[in-house]
């Protein structure tokens, strides 16, 4: 009886190996032989599960969305999902270089935007509904200036401009400021 494969596994594992592989060598150093060898499968089973590099970076950007995303609680603050976006964290630092890596080539690269383009619409959501609830008298333009000053502040941590703590300190300091 042929083996039963978990594909949905298998493109988790493999997507794990290109983050991996993207975060020593950027997106565009990432080829398929490399995520087989990261991933410990073999070249035809990562061909199965995608059938371009652009297809598998495509998946690789969903997931690392997916795993901010899955440490969001339903009861978390406005101001712990603005810390959590921004990847401020060491144990997040790898996360921060790859979703950056993959912000860069989508500016250039239209494929990449797309996805990119909905997650940020996912957590543009997720703040707007969050500065409702907080009584926030815009709270779309405060969720947009939130994710951005979280995704500037993680740009900032990642070249050393900022440390992680320097950042939390401005983030937090504008939450607080939120709605006075």
């Amino acid at each position: 009886m042929p083996k039963q494969v978990d594909y949905d596994s298998r493109r988790r594992q493999i997507a794990e190996a290109v983050c991996l592989l993207a975060d020593e060598h950027g997106p565009e150093g990432v080829s398929m032989r490399d995520v087989a060898a990261r991933a410990q499968v073999s070249l035809g089973a990562v061909q199965r599960c995608f059938r371009t590099k652009e297809e598998m970076l495509l998946f690789a950007v969903h997931h690392v969305g997916e795993r901010v995303r899955a440490r969001l609680t339903a009861d978390a603050s406005l101001g712990q999902v603005a810390e959590e976006v921004a990847l401020l964290r060491d144990e997040h630092r790898a996360q921060a270089r790859i979703w950056l890596a993959f912000v860069a080539q989508a500016a250039v690269k239209e494929p990449l935007a797309g996805p990119l383009r909905e997650s940020y619409a996912a957590l543009h959501e997720l703040l707007v509904r969050l500065a409702t609830e907080s009584g926030l008298a815009d709270p779309p333009g405060e969720a947009r200036a939130l994710l951005a000053l979280a995704d500037g502040l993680t740009t900032h941590v990642l070249i050393g401009h900022l440390s992680a703590e320097q950042a939390e300190a401005v983030l937090r300091t504008h939450v607080a400021g939120l709605g006075k």
